[in-house]
């Protein structure tokens, strides 16, 4: 289980209070206004930012001062930051070892999580050569082959075309049941993605407004402030 307790964030005129938990293999949906603390939340969670109180738990380990890869979570950030000059299989090989310096085992990791998106036989080809969609797995698969039960998504269907939203959403699903991953994704799009998560969370001005499952969100049993939200959206 992952845990936020009354943890505490203040980035310069803004402020951020979180009370969270999310059980083990359950995959939470993160929403909410431009600004609200959404990427804030994930950025806590990973350990780029540092609270000023409160404690951040993973299954019963305080995991508040270790630095982000001493952590048991993995991040996707929105921009998935793909080298350019560097090969698909080498941009993956940087999730093991930033130096590329990889054994017999480290090869068979990679080359796995390159298959498990979809993007086996792929990995000489370079970063232009692919669509949007390729790219985001091959950050996807860069994510995975840390081996982390924690994954943090922000907006990973941002840069994709409609129909491609889906199918990303597809694969995370399949990959969460095959790893028995924990996730956590902030989403501009909460609809589409009902099918799939277990839960909503709703942040408005740094804090978690709403908590409700998925099936409650589909079935319009949502609290007044997350329906306004959603108002606007439309």
């Amino acid at each position: 289980m992952l845990e936020l307790e009354d943890v505490r964030i203040t980035l310069g005129a803004f402020e951020a209070k979180f009370s969270l938990e999310v059980a083990s293999g359950e995959w939470l949906a993160v929403i909410g206004p431009s600004g609200a603390g959404k990427s804030t939340l994930l950025n806590v969670i990973g350990g780029f930012v540092r609270p000023e109180a409160g404690a951040i738990l993973a299954d019963g380990r305080n995991i508040t001062a270790l630095a982000p890869a001493a952590r048991p979570v993995t991040t996707l950030f929105q921009d998935h930051n793909l080298f350019a000059h560097l090969s698909v299989a080498d941009n993956v090989g940087l999730g093991i070892d930033p130096g590329l310096k990889l054994d017999g085992e480290a090869i068979a990791r990679r080359d796995s999580a390159l298959a498990s998106v979809g993007l086996e036989g792929r990995g000489k080809d370079m970063p232009g050569r692919l669509s949007g969609g390729e790219r985001q797995r091959v950050a996807l698969a860069r994510a995975l082959v840390r081996d982390r039960p924690v994954l943090l998504l922000d907006e990973p269907l941002s840069q994709l075309d409609p129909a491609l939203r889906g199918d990303m959403l597809e694969l995370i699903g399949q990959l969460r049941q095959a790893r028995a991953l924990t996730i956590v994704m902030v989403l501009h799009t909460p609809e589409e993605a009902a099918e799939f998560v277990d839960r909503y969370a709703f942040i408005d001005e740094g804090a978690i407004a709403a908590n409700i499952s998925a099936a409650d969100f589909a079935a319009g049993r949502r609290p007044e402030i997350m329906d306004r939200y959603l108002g606007r959206q439309g």
